[in-house]
């Protein structure tokens, strides 16, 4: 591919990401002039509008969509060679732009950011936590940590650990309402689930998950803050279903007790998830490595961590 060509499709992508052709002609830097004809020339090349231009905002076409993923994924991948030529498989440079739900990033990830920046002085870290599922090309994302099974097959995985699913409650709510012994006792209590959609929920019981049962449960209280939900648990709202790694503390001092132990599904395996194109990627590699290492020495996920 021409240099100019790639030249044009950077100028395309920063001009998308900044919203008009002048702010991105600030932050190159680059005349309003230049952009414009880049643009103008790879409209030309491929033989199709990419772009609507308004007096206030771009918006992309079909086509300028498809080209504006896939821009951002090639010339990823020319960062990546450009760092290997550097050396830096031997000393991990640049930016690493890591995805993470929420609560796990702030209580597993965080606190060992320190260490891994001191670690490696040459990398930045970008810590997105957000309890969606994340596009690594569109967001521009070197690695993901996602719990659950994988749909997605063009990305490569590597386990890191489990993590246990149980339930919960409170002494006081427990004296008031009674201990649940089956999952079908749940219909006669208070459940405080984790969404932000209200409506019904199902709760997987069981360590096999094709002959496990699955129990609908309508929720009194629906929270998208896991945080939120141990906290209303605690005061004594009703039962709720959290990471075991999660309230340790609470369990061993009582403020919560486990619950249905004997009917508490199959540990849930947690993935680093990464583009193929980045597989020798030394900052992507020293990350991973890193939580192995650090999460094997503290086992902060209990037993099932790796």
């Amino acid at each position: 591919m021409p240099m100019d060509q790639l030249a044009a499709m950077a100028t395309f992508v920063r001009a998308v990401d900044a919203g008009s052709l002048s702010a991105a002609a600030r932050s190159l830097p680059s005349s309003l002039t230049s952009v414009s004809r880049q643009i103008s020339a790879l409209e030309q090349h491929f033989g199709t509008r990419l772009l609507v231009r308004t007096t206030r905002q771009l918006a992309l076409t079909d086509d300028g969509r498809i080209l504006y993923e896939r821009a951002k994924s090639i010339l990823g991948e020319i960062r990546e060679i450009e760092e290997a030529l550097a050396g830096s498989r031997r000393e991990p440079t640049g930016r690493l732009r890591v995805s993470s739900p929420s609560l796990m990033g702030r209580m597993l990830i965080a606190p060992l950011l320190g260490d891994f920046l001191a670690t490696f002085p040459s990398l930045t870290v970008e810590l997105l936590l957000v309890d969606r599922h994340v596009d690594l090309i569109e967001e521009d994302i070197h690695l993901v940590l996602r719990v659950g099974r994988i749909a997605d097959s063009q990305l490569v995985a590597r386990k890191l650990a489990e993590v246990q699913m149980i339930h919960c409650a409170s002494p006081d709510y427990l004296a008031r309402r009674g201990e649940p012994q089956v999952p079908s006792d749940l219909a006669q209590h208070d459940c405080l689930i984790f969404s932000d959609a209200p409506g019904i929920a199902t709760w997987r019981f069981g360590p096999d998950a094709k002959t496990g049962s699955r129990i609908r449960i309508s929720g009194r209280l629906w929270v998208n803050s896991l945080d939120a939900l141990a906290t209303a648990a605690e005061a004594g709202a009703g039962i709720i279903r959290v990471p075991s790694w999660q309230v340790e503390r609470q369990l061993a001092e009582g403020r919560l007790r486990r619950l249905l132990r004997a009917h508490e599904p199959a540990p849930a395996p947690l993935h680093a998830l990464y583009q193929p194109s980045r597989l020798g990627s030394a900052k992507t590699r020293a990350f991973i490595d890193f939580l192995v290492e650090r999460w094997r020495r503290s086992d902060p996920l209990g037993r099932s961590s790796l």
